[in-house]
């Protein structure tokens, strides 16, 4: 049997697909393919992180009630949180959680949460 990977993608869905776009942008996501856009965007980070954004279904993302969550596992995530600095939802930046990681979160702009970090060292 020949060595393979495999690889899970979260189909994010998007009030603004802009906005959205734009976001995940400063944390490293770029369109795969300029071509594409309209009502679904592949994103890519050039590191093995991909997140594509679909167009939500009205009313399906219910201000204060979104359930989605990402987490991005990154080596750099002091640099991620300086991209995003004032919009975390811990005071003071990345920290070393109970769990086991150096981590810190924010919400895009459809409150969807996003969480950053990496193993604590």
């Amino acid at each position: 049997m020949a060595n393979s990977t495999q690889t899970l993608t979260a189909i994010l869905p998007c009030n603004d697909l802009d906005a959205s776009e734009a976001f995940y942008a400063r944390l490293g996501f770029r369109r795969t393919d300029e071509e594409t856009g309209g009502e679904y965007r592949i994103l890519a980070d050039g590191r093995g992180g991909a997140l594509h954004l679909t167009e939500a279904v009205e009313d399906w993302l219910v201000p204060g009630r979104n359930p989605f969550g990402l987490y991005l596992y990154a080596d750099d995530v002091d640099a991620l949180a300086a991209a995003v600095r004032g919009e975390t939802i811990e005071r003071g930046g990345p920290e070393d959680k109970p769990w086991g990681m150096y981590e810190f979160s924010l919400s895009d702009p459809d409150q969807t949460l996003v969480r950053v970090g990496r193993p604590s060292r």
